[in-house]
């Protein structure tokens, strides 16, 4: 176990040593392919393989320090437009250099491209702003209409995309493990979420609160993905990634929301990390604690809340981890018990003392979170 990094059965944790300083928005490099499944990709004796995982875990861990240095010098606010019902969208070619933001190459309202990676980043920034306009009245990331911007083809054989602080950055993939990161409509959903959460609850990106960071963009990936599908809970695959991966992967997905752990379980890339319930956290020092293998306990804490209570999961469910995030109670360091009172809190606020708050609490039971009322504010 790390010295540093240490967790109850109710989720309680040790800090972690390395936080920012508090009062700083945090603009962390948020990736979809987590480091650890690319550290296992780099070790590959396919060289094919191997070579391309190698270069984007050098690259992102370049990223990382540049993020973390921009982070303690203090981001400029980015000038947003008037809040709009519409989003203003711009795609750009970074054609497979690492400069950003690269050739524009299409505008809001502009004709499709020949391109079909411009066209799927073009809808699915639509795709990510409309749902939180049309089921949370939010207008743009910053909820103050601020330009979505894109750029494609990233690099050559990068096998990520990210959220940078700014813009959506998506690479082609290597081909042999990775397809076309435009591919996955939650991919782009999760990653623009982690710039809502900038916007708002701005949760450190270490440990418990970074865990958490990331099943925000999980969950919401997923409710775009839904809402795109027209599914309700039930109909849905809760999977995060699904057709990212190409044949030659014995896998479905990057990341199972229904069923964590069992995205893949690979001869080259492993088996999937991620616990489902506190018994089986993962103490860890690496990834920032551990950010995108224990993000599959408040993933699957939703999942079960969302299906106990059917339909549309973005509607009630949905609703009440958007309130959580935006209501200005959740602290940037919460864990995952302050996390979880604050969501039966927010059910009762919405939907007073009923189904809604029952199925909320029974689904943090379910992942090993209970007592929650004697966590809140312990510090």
């Amino acid at each position: 176990m790390d010295a540093n990094a240490n967790a109850n059965a109710n989720g309680r944790k040790t800090r972690l040593t390395t936080r920012p300083a508090r009062g700083h928005r945090h603009t962390a490099f948020c990736t979809i392919v987590p480091p650890h499944v690319l550290d296992k990709l780099s070790r590959a004796e396919d060289t094919s393989l191997a070579d391309p995982a190698r270069r984007t875990l050098e690259h992102d861990a370049l990223q990382r320090t540049r993020r973390r240095i921009t982070t303690v010098r203090g981001v400029p606010a980015a000038r947003a437009a008037a809040p709009s019902d519409k989003p203003r969208r711009t795609i750009y070619d970074a054609q497979h250099r690492t400069s950003l933001p690269g050739r524009k190459v299409r505008g809001e309202g502009d004709q499709a491209s020949g391109d079909e990676s411009v066209n799927r980043a073009y809808d699915g920034l639509g795709a990510t702003f409309e749902l939180f306009l049309k089921a949370y009245g939010r207008r743009s990331i910053d909820d103050s209409g601020l330009p979505l911007n894109a750029s494609v083809h990233y690099s050559e054989d990068y096998n990520n995309a990210f959220w940078d602080g700014e813009q959506m950055v998506f690479g082609d993939g290597d081909g042999e493990v990775f397809l076309d990161f435009t591919i996955p409509v939650d991919v782009m959903a999760h990653e623009l979420t982690h710039g809502v959460t900038q916007y708002t609850a701005n949760l450190e990106y270490f440990g418990q609160s970074g865990a958490l960071n990331e099943s925000m963009s999980d969950v919401f990936g997923s409710l775009v993905k839904q809402h795109v599908l027209g599914q309700s809970a039930e109909e849905a695959d809760w999977l995060i990634g699904a057709g990212l991966l190409t044949d030659r992967v014995t896998g479905v997905a990057l990341r199972s929301l229904k069923a964590p752990g069992t995205a893949y379980d690979d001869d080259v890339l492993g088996k999937d990390p991620q616990p489902g319930t506190m018994d089986d956290y993962v103490h860890t020092s690496r990834d920032n604690g551990g950010v995108h293998i224990n993000s599959g306990i408040p993933n699957h804490a939703f999942y079960l809340a969302a299906t106990a209570l059917g339909g549309n999961a973005w509607e009630r469910a949905g609703q009440i981890w958007y309130d959580v995030l935006t209501g200005g109670d959740l602290a940037s360091d919460a864990e995952f018990a302050d996390f979880a009172q604050l969501t039966v809190a927010a059910a009762h606020t919405r939907y007073g003392e009923g189904e809604e708050q029952s199925a909320v609490r029974e689904a943090w039971a379910g992942v090993g979170i209970t007592d929650l009322r004697a966590h809140v504010g312990a510090r």
